[in-house]
């Protein structure tokens, strides 16, 4: 049933993904035009009145910005912590694959902060969690990509575990509860990006993680008129249908029951 949910998912985001979606309306309304639709000019104004909405306002910054301060970043790190769980979703496998270089994607932060943690906190467990997240993809996994980044900047070694199968944010909270099996006395860190992490505070709390700390990072919006439109047109479009996709996935993980709330809360 997960692979069939998956499977679907990424089928349909496909068209669903907004400027895939607002230029296949455009299109429908072009072709209503040539048949002699007269209707067919209201479907072009729509698609045109998206892409200009997102020129003309911070709505990429909207949608954004609840689920980016919805878990606040800690003022200090917890005196001790015993491990960090890195969610998957930083790194290029494809690119990987033909280079040979571990290549990593606008979330870098995710591997970068581990790093930095790993070295504060050098009796922390790392785990990394992420093996295919396409439809289309190589041999190269998630992890094997992570693996290469990791101990090109020394951090080698058994403390390093690496999930390897997950293709979901579900998935990296359960099968990472399994391979890990937390002590409840544990501190535990989930890095992921601010914006996804209240989806996976959820999904990691419902699998077992209630005293797991929230430690985001890659933030894409701030509260200053420059920070709200000083992006170009295509991170704009970027940011807006990463936004989109998160609450999409917030309210399906909420109907099938992978989270306990709708918008999960410090």
């Amino acid at each position: 049933m997960t692979d069939i949910a998956y499977i679907i998912s990424k089928i349909l985001w496909f068209p669903a993904r907004p400027g895939h979606f607002a230029l296949l309306v455009g299109a429908m309304g072009l072709a209503m035009m040539w048949r002699g639709r007269r209707f067919g000019r209201w479907l072009i104004l729509a698609c045109l009145a998206f892409f200009f909405a997102l020129i003309a306002t911070p709505i990429s910054q909207v949608i954004l910005l609840p689920l980016e301060d919805r878990f606040p970043r800690p003022a200090e790190a917890p005196a001790h912590i015993d491990g960090i769980v890195v969610l998957g979703g930083a790194v290029d496998q494809n690119i990987t694959d033909a280079r040979g270089i571990p290549a990593i994607n606008g979330a870098a932060e995710r591997m970068t902060e581990t790093v930095a943690l790993a070295r504060r906190f050098p009796g922390a467990r790392i785990v990394f969690t992420g093996g295919q997240g396409s439809l289309v993809h190589g041999g190269v996994t998630e992890a094997d990509v992570a693996r290469l980044f990791f101990e090109s900047l020394g951090l080698a070694g058994s403390r390093v575990i690496y999930e390897t199968t997950a293709r979901n944010t579900h998935q990296n909270a359960v099968l990472t509860h399994a391979l890990v099996q937390p002590k409840p006395d544990e501190v535990w860190l989930l890095i992921t990006s601010a914006s996804h992490m209240p989806r996976a505070m959820g999904v990691f709390r419902k699998a077992g993680w209630p005293g797991i700390i929230a430690w985001p990072v890659n933030y894409r919006t701030g509260h200053s008129l420059a920070a709200l439109y000083d992006a170009p047109f295509p991170e704009r479009l970027g940011q807006f249908e990463w936004g989109f996709r998160e609450w999409l996935g917030l309210i399906s993980y909420r109907l099938m029951g992978r989270t306990d709330a709708l918008l999960p809360a410090p």
